[in-house]
């Protein structure tokens, strides 16, 4: 089996690469480097499953040879680079996605859209489902990310119902994990980094904003399940654990072993105030739920930072 993974130098992307390749899956990596690092992929160096390509696949792009499935997860996922470099955001979730599900008809490939729980905005709906529609700003200072990850949906099940392409789409909430970049600027890695020099961790206003952390071994066994299914309609990817931010830093603080403390800034334009999926579709179509607790998820990704401040 071939697969091709626009992003793959990425976070989440090179993880991929991992569990494929040990899957015995022949794995070209697409990426520009713009976030993604060539460290992610550096154990792999010599494996002949292995290509790399450097290439924007916001620009058209081609693979030769048969194609067995397209993972799109190429697109910068921080609000830092939302301000950063808004416009590559958008050709990620646009043009990219164009040119990705173009490739799969053309190969006869299985397209995967690594999507967002960003899909569903600022929710008014607890938990979010998968047939919830979302409240999105379509102006707002997150909106080329939100509103790209959302073209992409609607681009790919076009394709699907329009040009009969074979495609599968996971909304991931929360991923974290060893390879993140300390810089990313989400909060795994602010509240790690900082808890690591001993920085007070920053919380954007009062802290009472929700989020549920999945750790990234249990979300690609999710996407391999997806991958490997016939099902071609969205699929939440997450855990039923909701916290606080200021929960969260006292979870962070003691994976850490340090006491928490905090620094309050402005609450950030548009940030969710929610976050929780509702993950019983992935149980019923999958058999998938998490196996990791946050605690173990989040005392594994501290020992890789300490290894990378040393």
């Amino acid at each position: 089996m071939h697969a091709v993974i626009t992003g793959g130098a990425g976070f989440l992307g090179s993880h991929l690469a991992d569990a494929l390749i040990a899957r015995d899956f022949k794995v070209t990596v697409i990426d520009n480097l713009i976030t993604g690092q060539l460290r992610n992929l550096s154990h792999l160096e010599g494996n002949p499953n292995l290509t790399f390509i450097q290439h924007d696949v916001a620009d058209a792009f081609d693979v030769e040879g048969a194609v067995d499935f397209i993972f799109h997860f190429a697109s910068p996922a921080s609000p830092a680079e939302f301000k950063r470099i808004p416009v590559e955001v958008l050709r990620c979730g646009s043009f990219a996605t164009h040119h990705g599900l173009d490739l799969a008809e053309r190969k006869g490939a299985t397209f995967f859209l690594a999507s967002t729980s960003e899909v569903y905005g600022d929710p008014i709906v607890h938990p979010q489902p998968e047939t919830y529609w979302g409240n999105v700003n379509s102006v707002g200072p997150r909106a080329c990310y939100d509103e790209g990850k959302r073209y992409a949906e609607a681009a790919t099940v076009t394709y699907r119902d329009y040009r009969g392409v074979q495609v599968r789409i996971a909304r991931f909430f929360n991923t974290y994990g060893p390879r993140m970049r300390m810089d990313d600027g989400r909060v795994v890695p602010n509240f790690i980094r900082q808890a690591l020099m001993g920085e007070p961790l920053t919380i954007y206003g009062e802290g009472h904003q929700t989020r549920s952390f999945g750790y990234y071994e249990d979300i690609l066994d999710g996407v391999v399940r997806l991958a490997l299914s016939d099902y071609q309609d969205p699929v939440n990817f997450g855990t039923h654990q909701e916290m606080t931010m200021l929960q969260f830093a006292e979870a962070v603080s003691e994976a850490v072993g340090i006491p928490c403390r905090t620094v309050h800034y402005p609450a950030a334009e548009d940030d969710p105030k929610q976050r929780h999926p509702d993950i019983q579709r992935a149980y019923e179509v999958l058999g998938w739920q998490p196996t990791t607790s946050l605690m173990e998820g989040l005392r594994k990704t501290v020992e890789y930072y300490r290894a990378e401040l040393k």
